[in-house]
């Protein structure tokens, strides 16, 4: 059952060029994270992993934000810095860093995957947004195409009980942590919304500071790398391209952007680590792919079934 969004103010060509633009970024940096951590998570254990992550993200995003000299976001942004920080900052990494290590990857990508679902209803509950009919079929279709590309990576793993808690605990954090940023956005940019939960997280994820530089000291110099990297790109940089494109747009069509990410790590995985995909994932990432088409497009006339086109927020300049 769809639900009519509040209309809202659209933003000028201009401004969602640049949102797009800022939500592929996204997805590809988040995409080539999968890649990174598998060599990173060899070395380093899921909390010692998160917290080296989250402490080079701050410290860069933390540079960039004295440089432009932004300041402290308003006052009305702190509960939704906070709640983010603890919860996709914080718990989402190390819960999937750690059921990573206990479910096979195929395991875990579906189980994710239910993340940007769980985004887009709590997005509708809290934050008024609605459940266009186009944005529900591609997330259907999307999800479908991550279940296959799961089927076709499974069977290389075990599964665990604990890891399936973790990958939907992860899931959960996920979703939460986003719906709760997006009205922080509306009192902060966001270079310090993220800057902030960034290091909110960093700080969550202290008491596995012992493990970090135990294992600092033993890790091989390539997972040390990737875990910088991690840190700078699919953390400091596209965490920050994440909330300008939230800032314009809902948290379901975001979220239904990220079912992108399946697709692109299969093909990352193919050019960058010589892994073959199989037919399935192929097919599961094709049908990613046309279900993010499907939920990013709009209605002609802004109606079709009935059913209201998403509207995006009104356009605003960053640091607003």
């Amino acid at each position: 059952m769809t639900t009519t969004p509040t209309p809202l103010p659209v933003s000028p060509p201009s401004q969602r060029r640049r949102a797009v633009a800022a939500a592929c970024t996204t997805v590809v940096l988040w995409a080539s994270a999968f890649v990174s951590i598998r060599s990173a998570g060899e070395a380093y254990s899921p909390g010692a992993l998160a917290l080296g992550r989250l402490a080079t993200g701050a410290l860069v995003l933390g540079a960039i934000l004295l440089v432009r000299r932004e300041g402290l976001p308003r006052r009305g942004a702190w509960p939704g810095i906070i709640t983010s920080g603890v919860l996709w900052f914080g718990l989402y990494m190390v819960a999937l860093n750690w059921g990573e290590q206990e479910v096979d990857a195929g395991t875990a990508a579906m189980l994710v995957n239910i993340g940007p679902i769980l985004m887009a209803l709590l997005g509708a509950r809290m934050l008024g947004e609605g459940l266009p009919r186009r944005l529900l079929t591609g997330m259907g279709v999307s999800f479908a195409g991550a279940v296959v590309v799961g089927l076709g990576m499974s069977g290389h793993g075990s599964s665990s009980v604990l890891g399936v808690v973790l990958c939907v605990l992860a899931a959960v954090a996920y979703a939460a942590g986003v719906v709760s940023q997006k009205p922080a956005l509306e009192h902060g940019s966001s270079l310090q919304i993220n800057t902030f939960g960034c290091l909110i997280g960093a700080v969550a994820c202290l008491p596995f500071t012992g493990v970090l530089v135990s294992e600092a000291a033993d890790a091989p110099l390539p997972a040390t790398l990737n875990m910088v990297y991690l840190g700078v790109f699919p953390t400091a940089l596209a965490f920050t391209t994440w909330g300008y494109a939230l800032a314009r747009t809902t948290a379901g069509r975001m979220g239904a952007t990220t079912y992108a990410v399946p697709a692109i790590v299969v093909l990352m995985a193919w050019v960058l680590l010589d892994e073959v995909p199989t037919p399935l994932g192929v097919l599961g990432g094709v049908l990613c792919l046309a279900g993010v088409a499907v939920s990013r497009s709009r209605a002609r006339g802004g109606t079709r079934g009935g059913t209201a086109a998403p509207a995006e927020a009104a356009a605003r300049p960053e640091g607003s």
